[in-house]
């Protein structure tokens, strides 16, 4: 039995999102399409559902203005509404960059930081006047506060 890839689990997990969102305007409005002003709405709410179940920084959803001109390119059949699979593209291309940097910050906090922790932890015990300091920081603490300045350091350079 193959594991379930972190980037499957985010996909699965963004698709209800989508749905989630496309499906609360479409029973309140017992149609099967959204008018631009229940579009706009729907990606504020998935944007906020992405800040809050993925991790990493906070991303800001498009404007009003990048929505309606988007809206131009994905409603195919031009009357200025979008249905499901419309909708469902439309998501997908404003959020496929937060996907790519979600998936970045997963990698860096879940598996290089820590790793960079062991390895800085190892090579700084040695330093003459900081090794003893640096060993009686427990490894878990030390591995907290290197990840914390990899985030420090990424924010100001902008990075995440």
């Amino acid at each position: 039995m193959g594991q379930i890839s972190s980037r499957d689990r985010d996909n699965r997990q963004l698709q209800r999102i989508i749905d989630h969102a496309f499906e609360y305007f479409t029973a309140h409005n017992g149609k099967d399409y959204l008018t631009f002003q229940e579009l706009y709405t729907a990606i504020l709410l998935v944007y906020n559902d992405v800040n809050k179940y993925f991790p990493g920084p906070h991303y800001d959803p498009p404007t009003r203005e990048q929505v309606q001109e988007m809206l131009k390119t994905f409603d195919t059949n031009q009357n200025g509404l979008l249905d499901r699979s419309e909708f469902n593209l439309f998501v997908k291309k404003f959020t496929a960059n937060v996907a790519s940097r979600i998936s970045k910050n997963i990698l860096i906090f879940s598996i290089l930081a820590p790793g960079l922790a062991v390895f800085t932890k190892r090579a700084t015990e040695k330093v003459p006047g900081v090794g003893p300091v640096v060993c009686k920081v427990p490894s878990a603490v030390y591995a907290s506060l290197i990840t914390t300045v990899i985030a420090v350091v990424g924010k100001v350079n902008g990075n995440s």
